[in-house]
């Protein structure tokens, strides 16, 4: 058995396909001028094995998609005939004695940089197709092995060195089993996006693997535990199989209260909505029960392509999942890249600490014309139902005064164009930054609601970053610091009459269940597979008894003691004992 983090729930048995890295490293190996004419050879088969095997596709995929969607294969043969790509590669070999695929990665390298700086939609687009041949043609020079993809009716569990959530986004949850990545952690986007996708996750395994995995094995991976098995005995399988059929019936158990009120027994009603990143995922958050929609996630409709999106594609995304959600409420966050989180079409300069850095609101306000695009298109699918707007990584009441005028201009726009739009649209902002705690007074009367990130408040609070495994057991929700926090923003958020959600992982963590009751928030938002646990949680659990836990978890020195506290909380209720004595 491998021990490794287990980052979302559910056990996957399967054969392994092993994701390769394309990101090339090898030496600059130097050559004599006697090999030039050797070194081209390599280069003119490399192309015409490439021009081949891209033929190939071509005929294939015109047979089950047509004609007209193949003719991106013609844009990749005409760079591998492109006499200025094969005059740079021989440029560089002759001036500066390179071996053939160093020379075809600079320059790959070189076009891929100055299509990327031209403000041209289509040389962009021109950025990648290049990235994409030069790869082929690396892989052929290099002599990496073929890649087969797994047939779309053998699902599989994919395995990767790291996932990005770019990658993630295009993942089809029906052929991928689970998930297993050498490094990562439990807290990262692509962790919650494989969360919110219900596919296991393992990650994290690469200093306790003997030898890497290669595709084709027979593995089992517990996503709840972290554990994962290499060519596994049938016992074992069947062992794991029947704990899979086990969760299968307690999830379909479960089902039966999705149509329940999320109500307390002694009345309180806590909304439960579900965090989204695509409209694929709506159809699970509504079979789960799920108040609307409390983070829907556009950076990811950023990611499901290679250029910035129209504001007619946002706005069609938008409006299908107002009127699918059929007056259920959507919280729609505008634009959160940066970080983990990166578009292949934007440059962005690295940074030492890229959490800290050019990220979400900090570059919608730079770039005011992407912001507006985003901005027209949230504003007129607020009138197909109930739209509310949420900017995330507000550390000052500037950045919500600077947002809001850029949305005035919006609507103006649209009143004049004579496009429909709700006037009354509501308003709100992430609480996930210390900053914006300690003037969470202040920012509660600039807009209609406050949604609590939990994610980021807690690795900005503790100055944890969630993705370094090295001092990652330090992301702790729990530490004293954070419940005060969370007190602080809720305690503003009421003494001001606006409303207060949590829509970071802590939403859906039942152990927390009580703190959000003890502080009367209004709704928790979380990954749809999460809702039917914690709703079945709340059905039995009492706010009267959980607001006399408070003080004794305020009062509390350590994490550690917390999580005493709750736990032993959340096992009286679980055995339907009344009291916190």
């Amino acid at each position: 058995m491998i021990q490794g983090i287990g980052a979302s729930s559910g056990i996957a048995i399967g054969k392994s396909f092993v994701l390769p890295s394309w990101e090339w490293e090898f030496p600059e190996q130097r050559v004599d001028v006697a090999d030039f004419a050797r070194e081209f050879e390599r280069v003119y088969e490399g192309i015409r094995t490439s021009k081949h095997e891209i033929e190939q596709m071509k005929d294939e995929l015109r047979e089950v998609v047509g004609a007209s969607e193949t003719q991106i294969f013609d844009a990749h043969l005409a760079i591998l005939d492109d006499p200025v790509f094969m005059n740079e590669v021989q440029g560089i070999i002759q001036r500066q004695y390179k071996a053939a695929e160093v020379a075809v990665k600079e320059a790959i390298d070189h076009f891929v940089t100055m299509f990327d700086l031209l403000d041209d939609e289509y040389m962009k687009e021109r950025a990648l197709d290049i990235k994409d041949v030069g790869n082929r043609l690396l892989k052929h020079l290099l002599g990496a092995p073929e890649i087969t993809l797994p047939s779309d009716t053998l699902p599989f569990i994919l395995v990767a060195r790291e996932l990005s959530p770019s990658q993630l986004a295009h993942i089809n949850p029906h052929n991928v089993l689970g998930i297993v990545t050498l490094v990562g952690s439990a807290t990262s986007h692509s962790a919650i996006m494989a969360r919110a996708l219900g596919i296991p996750l393992v990650v994290g395994v690469e200093a306790k693997l003997d030898e890497p995995i290669v595709t084709g094995q027979t593995i089992v991976i517990n996503g709840t535990d972290g554990s994962l098995y290499l060519e596994p005995d049938q016992t074992l399988i069947d062992r794991y199989t029947e704990l899979q059929s086990q969760q299968q019936r307690a999830r379909e158990q479960l089902s039966s209260i999705a149509g329940h009120q999320s109500v307390t027994p002694d009345g309180k009603r806590l909304e439960l909505a579900a965090n989204i990143s695509s409209y694929k995922e709506l159809e699970i958050a509504m079979s789960s029960g799920a108040h609307g929609v409390g983070l829907f996630r556009t950076e990811f409709l950023y990611m499901d392509r290679n250029r910035f999106p129209k504001e007619e594609e946002q706005f069609e995304v938008y409006r299908s999942v107002a009127e699918r959600l059929d007056g259920e409420p959507l919280i729609i966050r505008t634009l959160d890249i940066g970080g983990d989180k990166q578009l292949d079409y934007f440059s962005m300069q690295e940074e030492d600490n890229p959490f800290l850095g050019y990220r979400a609101i900090r570059i919608s306000l730079d770039r005011k014309d992407l912001f507006k695009v985003q901005l027209r298109a949230v504003l007129r699918a607020s009138h197909y139902g109930q739209v509310s707007l949420m900017y995330p990584l507000i550390s000052s009441v500037e950045e919500v005064r600077a947002a809001n005028a850029l949305l005035e201009e919006a609507k103006r726009e649209l009143r004049q164009e004579g496009l429909p739009f709700d006037e009354g649209m509501k308003v709100g902002i992430m609480i996930e930054v210390p900053a914006a705690v300690l003037i969470a007074d202040l920012l509660a009367k600039e807009v209609d609601f406050f949604s609590i990130g939990t994610n980021d408040l807690v690795q900005f609070t503790l100055a944890v970053d969630r993705m370094n495994e090295e001092i990652s057991h330090l992301y702790e929700p729990f530490h004293p610091a954070i419940l005060r926090m969370l007190k602080l923003t809720a305690e503003a958020a009421k003494r001001n009459g606006i409303k207060v959600g949590v829509c970071g992982e802590l939403a859906g963590d039942l152990r927390a269940l009580p703190i959000w009751l003890s502080l009367d928030v209004d709704e928790l938002s979380m990954s749809s597979h999460s809702i039917l646990q914690v709703k079945e949680r709340l059905l039995v659990t009492r706010q009267d008894e959980s607001r006399e836990l408070l003080p004794e978890l305020i009062g509390c020195m350590t994490s550690k003691e917390i999580h005493e506290r709750l736990e032993s909380f959340s096992a009286r209720i679980a055995k339907g004992e009344a009291s916190t004595s």
